[in-house]
């Protein structure tokens, strides 16, 4: 099995020599106290892992946000692991840290591949993260058009942030959510397909991070990654192992197959090597911010994620810091009323609900652009009665100019009782719709829609919300620009 499956990876790379080991930094895993030295470009690089923090919410013991203090060549900084952080400078090169060992004492497996305290990556300094040319963003879609859960990122939109779980799945890989049958999913690199579905191509089957579902398709590329493409209503009818893939090809529709828990998105992740000598996951945040900035230049983005867990009562830290953009400033208007300023506020919440609060950050030169940090309050004295949730997405997502149709779609969670209301920001009547309530996951006609028209050019902040009988409240956002 070994010998077939080195003999296509070696073909493939013959075959497509424009990327032939393409990988610009160097991984790491360190113990606490441990030095490791690598060759960089410029010269040896020293690493130290100092120590380590690793916060955990009070609902349920899931790691938040993990900090970690390292030294490289005797310059030291503090790294937060994962959560939409991107690489630092730090001492004539870039690194950061993807996963530390915290997670796993309550994840459902060790799919990091992790053995030591944590892992750390290094990049030359000025170097591109991902070669260019060799790397797309895998939707066809605005970056964060809808709700996403990223670089271990706990699972929230479909009721997976529950109290006192005894396991908890981080999404160790990305879900990029979006609009059912409406975003088309396209190779993220060349590759070659070794999984489509329920086959798999020989060599592959064993010793391998394939894992075959009915809605999954597994690539391979030239660097001996492998790529996992979750979900997908259907593939295109040329996916079939053995097919040679063209970075940007169409590989199939986004959907809610498979193990999606109802909502429509794309689950995306890399596999390799990791130093440990098993498998693990890549964090490719940074490949997609960097590919996704490469082929939709842009100067300003809102980041205010990841979302927030918490019990009634408690206070939390709305943070958009990891905002792209040259003097930015931030301006905050709360679900429950109220407003703010500033990058990072504090904002106690009294009472349950899933709340998506609104940052408008702007920059230097009067760009604007917005983001809606999530906030799920949950009931201390009622642990096991959740609020609903909800998940709203709009396409097309681009290209969009007056009067033309914009389908919106809405689905609740953990609700018997579904009825969603549209406010779509341009002071046109609300529109109530009603969704199956997540009845049935893989319902075709789960979703329920909405057509609008703008009639003027403009940025619009749209609202989507439902209201339980016994008064819990979710609420979703999208920004849509039309006439851009």
């Amino acid at each position: 099995m070994h010998t077939l499956r080195f003999a296509a990876l070696a073909l493939f790379i013959i075959s497509h020599p424009s990327a032939e080991d393409l990988v610009l930094h160097r991984t790491l895993d360190l113990s606490i106290g441990e030095t490791q030295e690598i060759e960089l470009q410029g010269g040896k690089v020293r690493v130290k892992l100092l120590g380590m923090n690793e916060i955990v919410d009070d609902v349920n013991g899931a790691v938040r946000r993990a900090e970690v203090k390292v030294e490289v060549n005797g310059e030291a900084t503090t790294l937060v692991s994962g959560t939409y952080h991107l690489p630092v400078p730090l001492a004539g090169v870039q690194i950061d840290c993807p996963i530390t060992k915290g997670y796993l004492a309550k994840a459902r497996k060790n799919v990091w591949g992790i053995q030591k305290d944590a892992r750390i990556r290094v990049w030359p300094a000025g170097s591109a993260w991902i070669p260019a040319g060799t790397f797309v963003y895998p939707a066809k879609q605005r970056w964060f058009a809808t709700y996403t859960q990223m670089g271990n990122e706990p699972t929230y939109v479909d009721g997976g942030d529950e109290p006192a779980k005894k396991d908890i799945y981080y999404h160790y890989g990305f879900d990029i959510g979006g609009s059912e049958g409406l975003v088309d999913v396209v190779a993220a690199t060349d590759g070659l397909v070794v999984s489509s579905g329920k086959e798999v191509l020989a060599g592959h089957e064993k010793d391998t991070p394939v894992d075959k579902r009915y809605d999954v398709i597994y690539l391979m590329d030239s660097r001996g990654w492998y790529y996992r493409y979750s979900h997908l209503k259907f593939f295109e009818d040329w996916v079939r192992p053995g097919a040679k893939v063209k970075m940007g090809q169409k590989l199939g529709v986004l959907g809610k197959e498979g193990g999606s828990g109802g909502w429509s998105h794309l689950h995306f992740d890399v596999t390799k090597r990791q130093p440990s000598g098993e498998w693990g996951i890549e964090d490719a945040y940074a490949f997609l911010w960097e590919s996704y900035l490469r082929e939709r230049p842009t100067k300003l983005i809102a980041v205010a994620r990841p979302h927030h867990l918490i019990w009634a009562g408690q206070k939390v830290t709305l943070d958009a810091s990891l905002s792209y953009g040259h003097g930015l400033t931030a301006e905050w208007t709360f679900t429950e009323g109220g407003t703010a300023t500033g990058v990072k506020v504090e904002r106690t919440y009294p009472k349950p609900g899933v709340f998506a609060e609104i940052v408008k950050v702007t920059d230097g030169e009067g760009r604007v652009d917005y983001d809606f940090p999530v906030v799920h309050v949950l009931d201390r004295e009622n642990p096991t009665k959740f609020p609903p949730s909800i998940h709203a997405n709009y396409a097309p997502t681009f290209g969009i100019r007056p009067d033309d149709p914009v389908t919106f779609r809405v689905r609740s969670f953990r609700t018997k009782e579904p009825g969603e209301t549209w406010d779509f920001g341009d002071g046109t009547p609300p529109v109530t719709v009603k969704s199956d309530g997540n009845a049935v996951q893989h319902a075709p006609n789960g979703y329920a829609d909405a057509i609008h028209r703008y009639a003027k050019p403009g940025h619009y902040l749209v609202k989507v919300e439902n209201f339980a009988a016994d008064g819990g409240r979710a609420v979703a956002r999208l920004h849509v620009r039309v006439g851009e």
